[in-house]
């Protein structure tokens, strides 16, 4: 589970940005709900060793009702092998995903996150798991409430062909999993998927 400090200052930022959206014209309400967002950004920057500028811009930038932010995760399975794909950014593997764009169904995000991330066209089938990312075993924390949905996917066509956003493609067996990125997927999350091949008739996982 994420520290205690990480989920007080999410949740300080929320309740700033949720107030600064619905107090109207109470010019000191509101200055109360900016000192609160300064408090989050402060707590924040002080754990992370980030910036406090930098963070107090991240949280600028949001605005209306806070809420969740959503991540999918394509679970494609050939055969007994899962595929994965090795991140740019840091040279892990993962399950091809990302944040689900607006405007967007869960599924079809998911299928486009695995055709961008790794050459392969995939048919959405069933939603596997949906995680809350703060109590997984992730790292590092993120200054965001997310949810994590991982979707099992049919192959359907393509082919292996990275991105600008990774550097490899690759099927991989339960028993040969490389190096993973755990601030995108944990080990436990990808045993899971492979108990979810063994049992299909499992119901979705949550929490």
């Amino acid at each position: 589970m994420d520290p205690q400090w990480i989920r007080w200052a999410r949740e300080l930022q929320a309740i700033a940005q949720i107030g600064q959206t619905f107090v109207g014209d109470n010019h000191f309400d509101r200055e109360r709900y900016v000192r609160i967002q300064q408090i989050a950004a402060e707590m924040m920057a002080a754990g992370t060793g980030l910036d406090v500028r930098a963070v107090a811009a991240f949280f600028d930038a949001e605005e209306g009702y806070a809420t969740p932010k959503v991540d999918v995760r394509g679970v494609v399975f050939d055969g007994d092998r899962l595929l994965l794909v090795r991140e740019a950014s840091d040279g892990l593997w993962t399950l091809p995903g990302g944040w689900a764009d607006v405007n967007e169904a869960p599924g079809p995000a998911t299928v486009r996150e695995v055709r961008e991330e790794s050459g392969f066209e995939t048919r959405a089938a069933k939603l596997l798991a949906v995680f809350d990312r703060s109590l997984h075993a992730h790292e590092p924390p993120f200054p965001y409430h997310v949810y994590k949905l991982f979707v099992r996917c049919d192959l359907v066509g393509g082919a292996a062909t990275p991105s600008h956003e990774t550097t490899a493609v690759a099927f991989a067996t339960e028993d040969e999993l490389p190096p993973l990125s755990v601030s995108r997927v944990t080990e436990q999350q990808i045993r899971r998927m492979f108990d979810h091949r063994r049992h299909p008739d499992w119901p979705t996982d949550f929490d």
